[in-house]
């Protein structure tokens, strides 16, 4: 009989505390933060493209941390006939120690991140870029900096 009153109490409770984790999530992350992409699309081959983007990314100091061959390895399962899919990720500990002195919260934006796919006939070369609408003007700057970086690699490697 006592059990009601008490299953009632850790429900109440279990309220509260999900109310103030989602208000501490929403007070975090703004909500007029937008991410953008910068996309383009090319005729030359897939290999050339990838090519061309490692070669940029060093050529642009930085790093390649990751690079995930989700298409060919799903070929390799058996989806013979399925499209290229790679996303590289990279980065320069200079520059993200700078951005993360800048905003502590930034750390969400690293590391930056390139995915190319073949889509009916062509190469689709995709950089996710920096958010400059936040509240802090030299993120922003510095943002833009990373942002046009990230807009050279692509063309570079899309550029006949």
């Amino acid at each position: 009989m006592i059990k009601a009153p008490v299953q009632c109490i850790q429900s109440i409770f279990l309220a509260l505390v999900t109310g103030l984790l989602l208000c501490a999530c929403a007070t975090q992350y703004p909500h007029t933060e937008q991410v953008h992409y910068y996309q383009v699309e090319t005729r030359k081959s897939y290999e050339d493209v990838l090519a061309e983007v490692k070669l940029a990314i060093s050529e642009h100091n930085f790093r390649i941390t990751a690079h995930s061959q989700v298409g060919k390895i799903i070929r390799q399962r058996g989806a013979i006939n399925f499209p290229d899919y790679d996303t590289i990720q990279f980065c320069n500990l200079e520059r993200a120690r700078k951005l993360l002195l800048l905003a502590a919260d930034a750390v969400r934006h690293m590391p930056c991140n390139i995915v190319l796919y073949s889509d009916a006939g062509q190469v689709i070369v995709n950089a996710r870029l920096l958010p400059v609408d936040t509240a802090n003007e030299a993120l922003n700057q510095f943002s833009s900096q990373i942002n046009q970086s990230l807009r050279e690699i692509v063309d570079f490697a899309i550029e006949e």
